[in-house]
């Protein structure tokens, strides 16, 4: 009787291929399924499909053969196909399905005693001629008996499993010492995978490849081969990749190796698909046999792409009564089977090779396959949506790929490979990736230890997978909030989105930067002093919302317009859009690498200087740092695309900018010297911050060789009569361009510009309109259009500015939540003196201090402290010197006499300590000699300049240590940045692996999420983008996460993040600390299968605790020092993660 149903005796990749060719030949299919395997897409493949071994576990259920037999009468099944591993090789099945008159598709029953018990399969060969490795008969209980049979072959050796296959059971024994241990482990998997638990030893090749032949018998008699397969590249004794031919073959080999098979095959009377299994001496070429499998192999398919024989088709042809060399039978006489072409296969799995290959588990959250010419996909419960559960083999996929050279399958297979993405759970892609382009491999030197002994197959380069990184932000952010605005106000629901305004490109790229780069900066400053017009720099995009808006404007905002300014405002000198606070907020509180923000900005406007801020000594930091330091950071800086360099130091010490100037100068670029304006030009009762005092410094600061004389007014104190009589005379006194800088806090700056213009300044900083005044810049668009029609009119286009200021009126209102509610000017500035960003960010320590209505006392107490600590320059960091103390005062409730008062003991801030001894340099007329002793508290003071004291840094080792930490390579730029804030940078890294690039979302997007069923098009890098559909939440569950639910490019995504509101609530089992031996972690996750202590009870170093099974791999937990169990954290039964605490010694 012709087959007509077919009952496929297992699960997954298996089944479902078996399904395939049924469905092809037309016949009908039953699955079965356990029922932690409800899921799996093999159940849905079949036309029927039956619950198998109900109550029993995941994998006992599908070793039940009278299940299967009632299964098969139920559903009218007249066939069985075992697949391979589970009861494939049962001959007791076998048994039952000839005893219920059910076909079983592979060989007799006889022939499995004979082949599939490998003792036996071993005499078989031997009388067949076939070479045969030196091994022992079934090994018994006595151990002593064991290590007689062992000695007796000598080590190395190899333990096996007498039935079964799949590597299960298999122990490499490198000596007498790991034997008993080793037997003991494998009996035991052996008995789990397989029912059975006989084991035998044999001889271990220590340079040895793995080739196997395909053999293919009928029941007339006749027996063929199908050629062999490479299956040298494993691990754990498991096959990760195969090739057919193989590629090392002479053909006088290849012809004794399957001459060695076929008799042996047919000395077994063999039927249906078999594998006979040779270990070949890489060196010698010399082959033994192994063992017979007898049943289809996992790598049938690259036999497949070769011969274009349909193996599984043929199981079930030849058990219909089927001739080998006739059409029926599928499968063509042996003179008419030939090679065509090469074919590898690749075991895609969610073995994790980065933890020890511990199988993941969990939802596969996204899943896109390769496809295409010449390659072939074989998957079980790969897709989309998909659960992988801990109780099965991790396979995902098995990729096969043909091409008619070995050298093109390989290349093909490692496209295959990369146009895969698979996320939610980990992947052994990038292994493979590994493997099969590593020269070894592609020039056929490897053996089955390749990848033992390879330890590059592990060095992975980082899955960028930016898209689930910015989802699990995106997730994160809407479910939690973004903890810089929480509880503050929120950007109007119907804000308009900011508009980039469009400009005609430029006929030609000129510019303030094309003089750079022609006349260098000599000449640059040259030209400067030659023009009649103004010269304006726009500080919109660092000191405007620095001052305005707590230093949080993105890249996303700034970056983009920056073309806007190149087009539209050509005639600008410069725009101010790096250093000061933006580098270390920019990784601190945005996630965003400044570099990027300058390469950004300096590619969108080419033909405009681009200027920063850097503090001297302090670099773009808040402490000092030593020279080699300061001069490596500028030179990235220059390299990064900074053109002026505005050095200041806090306290108006040359001395401490010189290492700074000298850096700029060195590397061509425009060295700006700055003079910190403070107190008042014509205040006699303030004599020290004189006419005659700043003239000094301009001298000093033309000596050092600057290029651009600064006048940095951060308070705003310059008033407009000072500022005439000041630019006039250094105008007279210095051959230096000067550039003058100044904040609006008292509403009077304009005028104090314009007095600078008038009195002949070269250059001067405004912000855009929607960024100006208070803290901020003057108003640009004003001062342009006072100007306007002047002998001094910088041509600049009002319409341009009034369409780019649009564009920052509508970017500014995103940014409500770090808006201060100074509403207009305050003359209070001339009291206290604070520069324009730390008047804002003052304001908000006080409120966070509970200090909100004492303000005007904080503002005094900070005019206090100044004339306390010797009427200093207050620019960062000095001015936070002033800022803690006053803040400390008011706090405690300590006046000025307090503190001076000898008898009185004060506990000073750190910052104030350090600036009396000497950390930030010398001020003008030196530290009030009293209240310095006080501080120090008789620590020596430092008097010269801070930086000399500093060590040089060893550049290359700090490097080593944050690419270690990091894992991955570091450059110059980051390397800068490691260097100016280890701890910052250190946590930047972190969060971009984990978030990814967050800068390529919008604002409200980045500080607020998505509302349900928002859409979002995100640029992640020039050509591609990502559409982004939110579609909603689930509630928080009981471990306090949420899943977040997407669609990404069409295709369904879910992402779980923690409610961080409930994370109180949610109790989960503790991790061991990492590199603690009394603390027992999982190593990987599973479930517990035995326990072999309690708590009280005494153990040895090496003493097995418990056993953990997971993906029917069981593994012995070791005590790894002497101790006591103090507390024991599971029961048997108990689903555990990777690292959980297991159990704790004392």
């Amino acid at each position: 009787m012709p087959i007509k149903k077919i009952l496929v005796a297992n699960r997954s990749e298996i089944a479902i291929r078996v399904f395939r060719a049924a469905n092809e030949l037309g016949l009908k299919t039953v699955a079965v399924y356990a029922e932690e395997d409800k899921l799996a897409l093999h159940r849905f493949k079949a036309d029927e499909a039956y619950l198998i071994g109900k109550g029993k576990g995941p994998v006992e259920a599908y070793l039940q053969i009278d299940e299967y037999i009632r299964i098969a009468r139920i559903s009218g099944a007249d066939a069985i196909h075992p697949g391979y591993g589970l009861l494939s090789e049962s001959p007791e099945f076998v048994d039952a399905c000839e005893d219920a008159g059910i076909t079983f598709i592979g060989p007799r029953a006889q022939t499995m005693r004979d082949l599939g018990n490998k003792v036996a399969a071993r005499n078989m060969a031997i009388k067949a001629g076939v070479p045969v490795v030196p091994a022992t008969e079934a090994l018994p209980d006595d151990m002593d008996e064991v290590r007689r049979m062992a000695a007796a072959i000598g080590y190395p050796l190899m333990l096996k499993a007498s039935w079964g296959g799949g590597g299960r059971g298999m122990r490499r024994i490198m000596d007498e010492k790991a034997l008993v241990h080793e037997v003991s482990e494998g009996k035991r998997e052996a008995k789990a995978a397989f029912g059975k638990d006989e084991m035998y030893l044999e001889k271990l090749v220590e340079r040895a490849r793995h080739v196997e032949v395909q053999l293919i018998g009928d029941d007339h008699g006749n027996l063929v081969h199908l050629f062999e397969r490479d299956c040298s590249v494993q691990r754990r004794n498991q096959k990760v990749v195969e090739r057919a031919p193989a590629p090392y073959l002479s053909e006088q080999v290849r012809q004794a190796l399957t001459d060695a098979a076929v008799r042996l095959g047919k000395a077994a009377n063999y039927r249906g698909a078999g594998t006979v299994e040779f270990l070949m001496d890489a060196d010698t070429d010399a082959f033994y046999f192994i063992e017979v499998n007898p049943r289809i192999q996992v790598e049938h398919t690259v036999t497949e792409e070769v011969t274009g024989i349909d193996i599984v088709k043929a199981q079930i042809h030849l058990l219909d009564g089927a001739v080998i060399g006739t059409p029926e039978s599928g499968v063509p006489r042996q003179e008419d089977i030939r090679l065509n072409g090469n074919a590898i296969q690749c075991r895609v799995t969610t073995e994790d090779p980065e933890q020890n290959f511990i199988p993941d588990y969990g939802r596969i959250t996204a899943y896109r396959g390769a496809t295409g010419f010449g390659v072939r996909l074989d998957g079980g419960t790969a897709y989309s949506g998909a659960v992988i559960t801990r109780y099965y083999d991790p396979l995902l996929e098995k990729v096969t790929c043909w091409a008619p050279t070995a050298g093109e399958a390989i290349a093909r297979m490692h496209r295959a490979l990369r146009e895969f993405r698979i996320r939610g759970v980990a992947t052994n892609l990038a292994f493979l990736e590994n493997i099969i382009t590593h020269p070894d491999f592609v020039e056929n030197r490897y053996t089955t230890r390749f990848i033992d002994t390879t330890p590059d197959l592990f060095n992975f380069k980082p899955r960028r997978d930016r898209a689930t990184k910015l989802l699990s932000y995106i997730a994160d952010v809407t479910v939690n909030g973004h903890p810089e605005v929480r509880d503050r106000p929120r950007p109007p629901a119907d804000a308009a989105a900011p508009v980039v305004p469009e400009f005609e490109p430029l006929i030609v790229v000129e510019g303030s930067r094309q003089v750079l780069d022609r006349d260098g900066p000599v000449g640059l400053a040259r030209w400067m002093k030659r023009q009649t017009r103004v010269l304006f720099t726009d500080t919109t995009m660092r000191d405007a919302h620095q001052s305005l808006l707590a230093t949080r404007m993105r890249s996303y905002d700034i970056t983009r317009i920056a073309q806007a300014y190149s087009r539209g405002l050509p005639n600008l000198f410069s725009l101010e859009c790096w250093g000061g606070a933006t580098f270390d907020v920019a990784m601190r509180f945005l996630n965003e690498d400044p570099w990027e923000r300058l390469a950004k900005v300096r590619e969108g406007a080419p033909n405009i200087l681009t200027q920063m801020l850097l503090r001297g000594s302090n670099g773009v930091g808040y402490t000092n740092y030593a020279d080699n330091v300061v001069k490596f950071f500028v030179r990235q800086a220059a390299r990064g695309g900074v053109d002026i360099f505005r050095v200041f130091d806090c306290l108006n010490w040359v001395e401490n900018m010189r290492v700074s100037l000298d850096a700029v100068i060195e590397e061509g670029k425009v060295a700006e010297g700055v003079i910190c304006y403070t107190g008042d030009l014509f205040d006699p009762d303030r004599a020290k911050y004189d006419l005659k005092y700043y003239v000094g410094l301009a001298r000093e600061l033309e000596r050092a060789g600057a290029h651009v004389l600064g006048i940095k007014d951060m308070a705003g104190l310059l008033k407009p009569a000072a500022a005439r009589k000041l630019v006039s005379t250094l105008r007279n006194e210095i051959d230096l361009p000067i550039h003058l800088h100044t904040h609006d806090t008292s509403g009077a700056s304009a005028a104090t510009v314009l007095a600078a213009v008038e009195a002949g300044v070269d250059a001067v900083d405004a912000a855009m309109d929607a960024l100006s005044s208070t803290t901020s810049q003057p108003t640009l668009g004003s001062l342009v259009a006072a100007l306007e029609g002047g002998e001094r009119d910088p041509g600049l286009d009002a319409r341009a500015i009034r369409q780019i200021s649009f564009y920052w009126e509508a970017v500014r209102t995103q940014y409500r939540a770090f808006e201060s509610d100074l509403k207009g000017g305050a003359s209070e500035v001339y009291l206290h003196e604070m520069p324009g960003g730390q008047f804002t960010n003052l304001k908000e320590q006080a409120r966070s201090l509970g200090l909100e209505t004492r303000w005007h006392e904080v503002a005094q107490t900070y005019a206090d402290v100044n004339q306390m600590f010797g009427d200093i320059v207050k620019v960062t960091p000095s001015s936070k010197v002033v800022g803690d103390m006053a803040l400390a005062m008011v706090s405690a409730g300590l006046t000025r006499a307090d503190v001076e008062d000898p008898n009185r003991d004060i506990a000073f801030p750190d910052s104030v300590v350090g600036f009396f001894a000497g950390d930030l340099g010398q001020p003008p007329g030196g530290f009030p000699e009293a209240l310095q002793k006080k501080v120090l508290k008789g620590r020596q003071p430092m008097t010269e300049r801070p930086g000399s004291y500093l060590k040089e840094v060893d550049l290359e080792a700090e490097r080593r240590k944050i690419a270690e930490e990091a894992g991955h390579e570091i450059d110059d730029f980051r390397l800068a940045s490691y260097l100016m804030y280890p701890k910052v940078y250190s946590d930047f890294e972190k969060t971009q692996e984990r978030y990814g690039p967050t800068e390529v979302l919008p604002t409200p997007v980045y500080f607020y999420g998505l509302a349900e069923g928002e859409e979002l098009l995100v640029d992640i890098e020039k050509g591609k983008t990502l559409v982004i559909n939110y579609l909603g939440r689930a509630p928080t569950n009981e471990k306090g996460e949420v899943r977040c639910f997407f669609d990404l490019n069409g295709q369904p995504r879910t992402i779980t993040v923690p409610d961080r509101l409930k994370a109180g609530e949610v109790k989960v089992r503790a991790k061991a600390a990492a590199g603690d031996p009394r603390q027992v972690g999982a190593p990987m996750p599973g479930v517990i299968s035995t326990l072999a202590v309690k708590e009280g009870q005494s153990v040895q170093a090496g003493d097995v605790l418990c056993s953990i099974e997971a993906m029917k791999m069981e593994t012995a937990i070791h005590a790894e020092v002497d101790g006591v169990v103090a507390e024991l954290l599971i029961r048997p039964g108990d689903q555990i993660d990777a690292k959980d605490l297991l159990a704790r010694l004392e």
